[in-house]
């Protein structure tokens, strides 16, 4: 199932089954989202992602950063990470996206992709320290890409593409029943930067 050119309505489920996807389309003003990214570039403290996969350290191009209400420790792919203190930029994030969706976040993890040839594979968001059922509100600026979920039992799929400046977010037993990813593209030469507001059980 491809969901292309769609007019973004949070009130739509963009899942047929087992979950809940709200596309709320472009929330922060064009211009506004430009100085964002650009801020988001220079303030943020990127490190090249760290993986264990078959008990190999691999370092990805694609580079990440983890902020929190406090020092939570996060683990994902075998490593663990400890969130830094907020920065400006990212609590008035956080505001606009807790006011827009009513949900509350106390951290937030960041993606860098520089290029369409940088994404991400399969996967949930099904961690232990996450709290269980509970929404991830993801927020893109720079490139648009592809984002696609994938159902774990039928393998049926759904697809939308994120704008500059968009939101997403995925809540009640999405990261049970589907996987997504980031697909990559040689189509895409310049940056994506994505947002990921989570919710941490103290």
């Amino acid at each position: 199932m491809q969901l292309f050119d769609i007019e973004a309505d949070p009130r739509h489920n963009h899942l047929p089954y087992d979950g809940t996807v709200q596309y709320y389309g472009k929330v922060i003003q064009e211009m506004v989202a430009d100085d964002y990214f650009e801020k988001l570039m220079q303030n943020i403290a990127w490190e090249n992602d760290q993986a264990i996969i078959f008990g190999r350290q691999i370092t990805t191009k694609r580079k990440v950063a983890w902020y929190g209400d406090q020092g939570y420790e996060y683990t994902y792919s075998n490593v663990n990470r400890y969130a830094l203190p907020w920065t400006v930029e990212l609590l008035e994030l956080r505001q606009r996206v807790q006011q827009l969706t009513g949900e509350r976040f106390n951290s937030c993890l960041l993606n860098l992709y520089h290029t369409g040839e940088e994404g991400m594979a399969w996967h949930s968001d099904d961690e232990t320290d996450l709290k269980k059922n509970g929404a991830i509100a993801s927020l893109s600026f720079g490139a648009e890409r592809r984002f696609a979920f994938k159902h774990k039992q039928s393998k049926e799929k759904v697809e939308l593409y994120l704008e500059h400046g968009s939101l997403l977010v995925m809540k009640d037993t999405t990261q049970s029943h589907w996987l997504h990813r980031l697909p990559p593209t040689k189509k895409v030469s310049t940056a994506r930067i994505n947002l990921t507001f989570r919710t941490i059980v103290e």
